[in-house]
């Protein structure tokens, strides 16, 4: 009884800083993919980006998403999903390269339609603010998939006239920043959900 009752004032102490840690790794790991798509915005808008380029950043982006996910209390093992299927799709673009534009924009629509599933999902597990920037994640990569999408029919013309225009390949890096970006911005309002729920 007595070895019980300690274990549990032990875990009563330890939990404030559990918490704290929790908060730091999240908002660590908020910026990052923040920071991350501010690199995929800023790619250099030539007339085509590389493949290794594109997949490393969302190998980076998944792995951080995938320890954020580990880090938090509620819908984590669809966080952890999120981070898993951004990190495969970048390993997809790192395992077969490609010089192509279509081949390129193909595996990042299914990324971002499979990612804003797995977003959706997580709005009934979340509550507050978290599942209100869930939600916009979530459409977010959605909205994205279907302007990417429909913006091939377009992009099909130009690209027959004219190849891969600057214009036209900038704005699929900005496609794949934005994504980042309201990711990045979730895990900061779960980061600071974390901070209220501490033990005080």
């Amino acid at each position: 009884m007595t070895q019980r009752l300690g274990v549990l004032l032990a875990t009563q102490a330890q939990s404030p800083r559990s918490g704290r840690n929790r908060a730091r790794g999240l908002r660590a790991a908020g910026i990052a993919i923040i920071l991350l798509g501010a690199g995929a915005a800023l790619l250099p808008a030539g007339k085509s980006i590389s493949s290794d380029l594109i997949g490393g950043l969302l190998v980076a982006a998944g792995l951080v998403e995938t320890v954020a996910g580990s880090l938090r209390r509620e819908a984590r093992p669809l966080a952890i999903a999120a981070g898993v299927v951004t990190a495969l799709a970048g390993l997809l673009f790192v395992i077969n390269p490609t010089t192509h534009f279509f081949p390129t924009v193909t595996p990042v629509i299914a990324w971002l339609f499979i990612r804003g599933v797995i977003l959706a999902l997580e709005i009934r597990f979340t509550d507050g603010s978290v599942r209100s920037w869930t939600a916009i994640s979530a459409g977010v990569d959605i909205a994205l998939g279907l302007l990417l999408m429909a913006g091939l029919s377009i992009a099909t013309i130009v690209i027959s006239i004219f190849g891969p225009t600057d214009t036209l390949v900038a704005s699929f890096a900005w496609f794949v920043a934005a994504s980042f970006v309201a990711n990045g911005l979730l895990l900061l309002e779960v980061s600071s959900c974390e901070k209220q729920v501490e033990p005080t």
